[in-house]
C-alpha cells in the first residue's frame, strides 16, 4: 500500500494507528489533526476533577512522542478544508497531500442547547482537552454550576464536581436521569444518591434563556424557575462531524455510513469512531471504537476483516452509585424487569417477544457485568 492518511488524533485515530503499526511497520503514515495532537483519554474528562487530574496531567504523550512511537508524521494545528476524492488528495490550510487510503476519524462535536439570551454564547461544552482546560479554569470552591442534560456525561460531571463546595443543578427534559438507559428504580436511586451529595434536580424541564447579570449568569427554565450560575455546562450529547464527508459526496446519515469493513461509499475512504455509522449503528463508546480499530487495521494491512460487536456494557462513572448499562443498540419497544437485592438493582430489558436484549446493574451487582453481557445478543454478529 502507498500512503495511509488518518484525519484526527483522538482516541479513534491514535488507536487505529497503533493497531495498524502492529501489522505494518513500513507503510508511510500521516496523521492530520486540527489541535496540538496530545494523546489523552477522553473518557477521563468527566471524572478528572475528583482524581486531582489537571488538564496537563491528563496528557499521556505529546504529538512528537506519538510520531516517534508510531513511526508516523503528524501535522498538528492543521485544518483539512477539502478532499479531492477523484485524485485522492487531502487539502489543508497548510499544504495538500496525496493518499492511497484515507481514514476519517474526526469525531463528533457537542450539541449546543437551543438557548436564547445575552449569555447564550457563554455556555460551555466539554468535548476535548482544550474544552476541559477552559471549563476547569472557571471552577473555584464556591462555583454555582448549571448542567444542561442529565445523561451519562451530565451525571458523571455532577458526581465528579460534588466534592467541592459548589451548588450544582441538573436540568433535563426527561423525567429521570440517564433517560431511557436506566430502569425506573435504578434511575430513582441514582437521583437520590446524587441528591445526597447536594445535587439539585430540575427534570421535565429545559433551559430557555441564559443572560448576563452582574458578574454571573441568570438561567431561566421553561417552567419559569430562575437559577444563578457562574458556569453553564451543556451536556446534551454529540453529533457526528460530517462536514468533510459531505463535501466529498460520501454517503452520510447520523454518521458517515460505512459497512462492516469500515469502508464508506468511496472505496478508498474509511471512517471509525464517533463520526462513523457502522452498518447502521452510531455508538459513541470506547469498546465499539476499539473493535473497529482492530478490524480496520487488519483490513488496511491486507487482511479484509469485518468488525464484530458483541453486547458491550458501559460503566457509568458515578462513584456515589456504581452503574453498568448495556442498552439495546437500536431503539426497540419493550419493558424492564427489575430485581432489587438489598438496594441494588438487576434490571433486564425484554423486547415484545420476551427476549432479553439489554440490562442495568447497580451497586455490588455490577460485578455481574461480564456474565450478563454473555447472555445478550450480539450487536453486530
Amino acid at each position: 500500500m502507498g500512503k495511509l492518511v488518518i484525519i484526527g488524533s483522538g482516541m479513534a485515530g491514535y488507536t487505529l494507528a497503533r493497531e495498524f503499526r502492529k501489522r505494518d511497520q513500513d507503510t508511510e503514515l500521516l496523521i492530520i489533526t486540527n489541535d496540538d495532537g496530545h494523546s489523552y483519554s477522553k473518557p477521563m474528562l468527566s471524572n478528572a476533577f475528583d482524581k486531582n487530574k489537571t488538564p496537563d496531567t491528563l496528557i499521556m504523550a505529546s504529538a512528537e512522542k506519538m510520531a516517534d512511537d508510531l513511526a508516523a508524521t503528524i501535522w498538528t494545528n492543521t485544518n483539512v478544508t477539502d478532499i479531492n476524492e477523484t485524485d485522492r488528495i487531502v487539502i489543508t490550510d497548510q499544504e495538500s497531500v496525496q493518499y492511497d487510503k484515507l481514514v476519517l476519524a474526526n469525531g463528533a462535536y457537542s450539541i449546543r442547547a437551543p438557548v436564547s439570551g445575552s449569555a447564550a454564547d457563554a455556555i460551555i461544552t466539554v468535548n476535548n482537552l482544550s474544552d476541559y482546560r477552559t471549563f476547569r479554569s472557571h471552577i473555584n470552591d464556591t462555583t454555582r454550576i448549571v448542567i444542561i442534560g442529565a445523561g451519562l456525561i451530565g451525571c458523571e460531571f455532577a458526581n465528579d464536581l460534588s466534592n467541592i463546595d459548589s451548588h450544582i443543578s441538573l436540568v433535563d427534559l426527561s423525567d429521570q436521569p440517564l433517560g431511557r438507559l436506566l430502569s425506573p428504580h435504578a434511575a430513582e436511586t441514582l437521583k437520590q444518591k446524587l441528591s445526597s451529595l447536594g445535587i439539585n434536580w430540575y427534570l421535565n424541564n429545559s433551559v430557555t434563556e441564559v443572560n448576563h447579570k452582574d458578574d454571573y449568569f441568570s438561567v431561566t427554565l421553561a417552567d419559569g424557575t430562575n437559577l444563578d450560575a457562574d458556569i453553564v455546562l451543556s451536556a446534551i450529547g454529540l453529533r457526528a462531524d460530517l462536514q468533510l464527508a459531505d463535501k466529498a459526496d460520501i454517503e452520510t446519515e447520523r454518521g458517515i455510513k460505512v459497512n462492516r469493513f469500515l469502508r464508506s461509499s468511496n472505496e478508498h475512504i474509511y471512517a471509525l469512531g464517533d463520526c462513523a455509522q457502522v452498518d447502521g449503528l452510531n455508538l459513541p463508546f470506547v469498546t465499539p471504537l476499539m473493535n473497529s480499530a482492530r478490524a480496520l487495521a487488519a483490513t488496511l494491512s491486507g487482511e479484509e476483516t469485518a468488525v464484530k460487536y458483541p453486547a458491550m456494557p458501559v460503566v457509568v462513572k458515578t462513584p456515589c452509585y456504581p452503574i453498568v448499562v448495556c442498552p439495546p443498540p437500536r431503539p426497540v419497544d419493550g419493558d424492564w424487569e427489575e430485581e432489587i437485592h438489598e438496594g441494588d438493582v438487576r434490571s433486564t430489558f425484554k423486547d415484545t417477544n420476551g427476549r432479553a436484549i439489554g440490562f442495568v446493574l447497580t451497586g455490588d451487582l455490577t460485578k455481574e457485568r461480564m456474565a450478563m453481557g454473555k447472555l445478550m445478543p450480539d450487536w453486530l454478529e
